[in-house]
Order: structure tokens, then sequence, then C-alpha cells
């Protein structure tokens, strides 16, 4: 029996806002936030926030919206609430608010988006006839989100401004809004009986005494760490190499995404588990590299050609990962092995690599560079206060030199941050996660066999239901 065309067709927008949300500042943030004083180590925090959001959002799932309250609207009042969190972070830098407060809007933001994540993934799995078919066709539209958000940035020209978070805010309130059309979804666990070891996802530690999903679990937590570097830097980096349209060359990645997803089936034939993950990571060092040399280097080609290689990097690797998760794991705790996965991956892997980048990029900006951010910054308040001043003037004489100015004020910003973004060392910044990737890559190889179909993977004890699924991030 076919999915009804009308469910589909809503199902296909839930996921297309879910990721536009996450896409409209998550890569692009850091330009514009860098204009009102974001250093270093602020990024360092702000990048923190989503994977320790990734941490605690299971339990969340697996102990209310699994147990007391429908899905659809669990994910309508936790996107409007998170949607506000971000129109008030916004509200707050258009205020001058200091980068902590506005970090800790940013926490409240992911603590209530990244449950949405698994949310909307068991909302229209719920609703499949065959999900193995159909799924895949609903998810990629999550991804064509992402990439309409790059896009649109770039069409409203709001790749460096707060406009951005407004977007993003806006959007994460009308799919709170849309969540309230979309199929009813019961509470799958009403009324049953749950262990602590099965919200905590402790039976699927019992894996980890396998030598080789114990180093395949290592592996995927050390990657993440220089990942962070990626999200956090790999914008700025290109605009420093002097790639223009940034927003829409970083949704390249997701494009690239897309075709190694429908390449997947014919390389997994060919090469297996192991070959695969290790092309993934591979692909992970030759992207570092290739920033390393190509961000001071201005080498524009070089860095297309590391955000393109996004879609082996994560396709390869964190797919691959899940399928093998998948494989290995006893029936009966394979949510909760690949809810340990996330934990180890966007959880602790991404908040530790935060850090990580955060501490390294400080290291590397000089003086000269951080003069220039002062300088931004103060540009910055300049144009805030004329735009102010123009809305005064709203009607009268003096209203177009005062939007030539502000236009002025703008491009010697612009300017001027991209002098700042040329001023770093970005090659001794992109050096550490290549040689880091680059060390997990060969251990892994020396280390892992892919035994998922051996009668020696271990058996769970665990008799209880399935917590809810948590799903790997763009």
């Amino acid at each position: 029996m076919a999915q009804p065309a009308f469910v589909a067709a809503r199902l296909s927008i839930m996921m297309f806002i879910q990721f536009f949300i996450w896409g409209s500042w998550y890569v692009t943030g850091p330009r514009y936030l860098g204009t009102i004083g974001f250093g270093g180590t602020d990024f360092g925090l702000m990048y923190s926030v989503g994977p320790i959001a990734a941490i605690l959002s299971p339990f969340f799932v697996g102990m209310i919206a699994d147990r007391f309250f429908a899905t659809e609207r669990v994910l309508g009042i936790l996107q409007i609430a998170g949607g506000a969190a971000m129109l008030v972070a916004a509200s707050m830098m258009a205020g001058g608010s200091s980068p902590d407060t506005i970090n800790y809007m940013f926490f409240a933001h992911m603590l209530c988006y990244m449950p949405t994540l698994a949310l909307t993934n068991s909302l229209a799995l719920n609703t499949m006839t065959d999900p193995e078919k159909q799924f895949p066709v609903i998810r990629v539209f999550g991804t064509i989100g992402w990439i309409a958000a790059g896009f649109a940035l770039d069409l409203l020209g709001w790749g460096a401004s707060i406009e951005m978070f407004y977007l993003a805010g806006g959007a994460a309130v009308l799919l709170g809004i849309f969540s309230f059309t979309l199929p009813h979804t019961p509470p799958p666990q009403a009324g049953k009986s749950v262990s602590a070891r099965e919200l905590l996802g402790l039976d699927a530690f019992v894996l980890l005494k396998n030598k080789s999903f114990l180093t395949f679990m290592v592996s995927s937590f050390l990657i993440c760490i220089p990942l962070a570097f990626y999200y956090q830097m790999a914008e700025r980096a290109a605009g420093a190499a002097g790639v223009e349209n940034t927003p829409t060359k970083m949704a390249f990645g997701q494009v690239s995404e897309i075709v190694f997803m429908l390449l997947m089936p014919l390389f997994f034939k060919r090469l297996g588990v192991k070959w695969m993950l290790l092309v993934g990571m591979f692909a992970w060092v030759l992207r570092y590299v290739l920033f390393a040399f190509g961000t001071p280097s201005e080498m524009t080609a070089m860095i297309l050609a590391g955000i393109i290689l996004h879609g082996i990097c994560y396709d390869f690797f964190f797919v691959t990962g899940q399928i093998y998760t998948d494989k290995f794991a006893p029936e009966s705790i394979r949510s909760q092995a690949q809810g340990m996965l996330v934990l180890f991956t966007l959880g602790l892997g991404m908040l530790i690599g935060a850090q990580v980048a955060g501490q390294i990029e400080t290291a590397n900006t000089p003086k000269a560079a951080t003069d220039l951010n002062t300088t931004v910054e103060e540009i910055g308040k300049q144009i805030g206060e004329a735009e102010a001043e123009l809305a005064k003037l709203e009607g009268t004489d003096d209203n177009q030199d005062l939007s030539n100015r502000i236009k002025e004020l703008k491009s010697e910003q612009q300017s001027t941050q991209i002098a700042a973004l040329k001023a770093i060392d970005w090659k001794s910044i992109w050096i550490v996660p290549a040689v880091g990737a680059a060390v997990i890559m060969v251990l892994f190889g020396l280390l892992f066999k892919d035994d998922s179909s051996d009668s020696s993977k271990p058996e769970s004890d665990s008799e209880g239901e399935k917590p809810a699924e948590q799903p790997a991030g763009e």
C-alpha cells in the first residue's frame, strides 16, 4: 500500500524546514558574530552547546516524548520554543549583549532543536508502510532544505548579517506551527514500564567488549574532534581564501552528500565496511590538507574541493558507521547502540572538538588580526547608530546621504573583516585536524576488522522496548 501523496508532501515539507533551520546559521553564523566581538574561545563555547544538547536529548525523548505526549505536539512546542530562543538571541545581538549571554540563548535553542532530529524521524517512520523505500525519499528533502538555506542567504544578502538568525528563528516557529497539522502520532511507549538501564542506554555498552567494535567506536569519537574544525572555521577560511558567496559554496558539501548517498550501494558492494570507513577518514585528511595549503595561498579551487569532499566524509563514514552498528548490534538493543554512537560522536567528540578548535584558533590569531576584529566591531557599532538615525530621518532630505554612509560603512566593515581573516595563521590551524585524522585513520586500519556477521558478536540481555533512535546531523 502506497503512502498517500498528501501525507508524503507534508512530511517532506517537515524535513525541508527542519534542516533549513540548521543550515540558516550553523556554518555561516561566525562570519557575522565575529563583527560583534566573538573570538576563538567564544566560538568554542558556541559550538559546544549543540553537542551538550545532543548528549541530553536522547534522555528527553526516551523519558517524555516517547511516553506521555503525541510526537507532533512535542515537535511543535519544541520548535516554537527553540525559534523563540533564537529570535531572542538575535535581539541580544542587536542590543549589544556579550558573547557569553548570546551563547546561553544558543544553548536554549539547541536544547529544543536537538530532540526534534529524532522526533521528525520517528514521526515520518510511524506513518510509512514501506520505510526502507519511502524514508530516503522523504529524508533527502532535509538535505535539500540545508542547501536551500545557503542559497537563500546569498540571494537575500544575509550571509554575513544578523538577518540569518532571524531567518532561522522564524523558520523554527513556522515549523512549530506546521507540526500541529502533521499526522497524529501517539506516544509509542505510553503506559509501558522502562528500566533505568534502557533510558541510559547501558545495555549497548556490552558491545564494547568486542575489540573491533570498540576500535570503531573510539575511532568515531576521535574523528569527530577534527570534524568540529570544519563546522567552526570552514566558512571563514573560505572567505579568507577569496571564495565569494560562501553560504552557497558551503552548500556544495550537501549537494555532494546527495550524490554520494545515491552511489553508496555501488561502493558498499565493492569495498565493504572497513574500506568504506577508511575512504571516509582519508577524505577528512585530504580535506584538511587542502584547507591548510589552499587558505593562505588563496587557492579557491582547493577550498571548493575540500568543501565538496563533505559528501564522502559524511556518507562513507557516518552512514556506513550507522549501517555497521545496526548489523553488529543484536536486534533488542539496536536503537540503544545507535544512541551510543550519537553520544560518542555528535555528543562527546564534537564537544571536545569545539573546545580544541577554539583554543587552536585563539593560539593562531595574531595581534594584528585581533586589532582588525576590534575595528570591525567598532564599525558595526557605527552602522547600528547610523541605522537608528536613518529610521528617525525617513522621508527627509538627509535620508539618502545617511543611506549612502551606511553602505560605505558596511563595505569598509566587510573589507576589514576579510583582512582580519587573512591575518590568521590558517595553515597551522588546519594542519592540526589533518594530522589528527591521519593518525586515527592509520590506527583504525591496523586494529579494525569487519566482524559484524560473526557468531561471536555480543548478545544482549535486554528484553525491553527500544528507545527513540537519534540520527547523525548534517
